[in-house]
């Protein structure tokens, strides 16, 4: 597997399925409708505009298996060091280490964007996400009961996080 960094014109059809299947099929998202072609440009723009990567793995054949990226973790200022990420894998190549590698790769960009933590909010009941975060030494910030609903029953959503090292000056503004 060969990694990437996304582009719209490259990768936003292969992203967009992946997405959507996580979608209708999981509680990774919890959304209920899959997401428009337009949806994910505005998304595309967002990771731009904020200098957030998007980074993939493909296969010999240039196929899209997996993808993560981080973006703001809330809208105010003084979060600006914190972002929280996401990775999906396509259902066909789940299990065989893509999230872990590229779970790596994005940490080591939030260490080169000086960054001081990356959050992952996670389905609690998701077991495999929750033993990946912690081998990479996310821990446990705490869950939210009942958070989302779907697939007819109450989903509790747990957050992890990882401190890094970095900013080294962290400054207000």
């Amino acid at each position: 597997m060969q990694l990437v960094r996304c582009t719209q014109a490259r990768h936003a059809g292969a992203i967009l399925a992946i997405l959507n299947e996580a979608i209708v099929n999981s509680t990774a998202i919890y959304d209920y409708e899959p997401r428009s072609a337009s949806a994910l440009e505005a998304w595309f723009a967002a990771k731009r505009a904020g200098g957030y990567p998007v980074l993939g793995l493909e296969s010999a054949d240039g196929e899209l298996v997996a993808f993560a990226s981080y973006g703001a973790f809330r809208g105010w200022a003084a979060y600006k060091y914190t972002v929280e990420h996401s990775i999906y894998v396509h259902a066909a190549h789940r299990g065989k280490g893509h999230g872990q590698r590229l779970l790596r790769d994005l940490i080591g960009e939030a260490r080169a964007q000086q960054l001081h933590l990356m959050v992952g909010g996670l389905d609690a009941a998701n077991q495999a996400s929750i033993a990946l975060h912690r081998k990479l030494g996310f821990e446990h910030a705490g869950t939210v009961r009942q958070a989302g609903f779907k697939f007819g029953r109450w989903l509790d959503l747990a957050f992890y996080q990882l401190l890094l090292p970095t900013p080294l000056q962290p400054v207000d503004g």
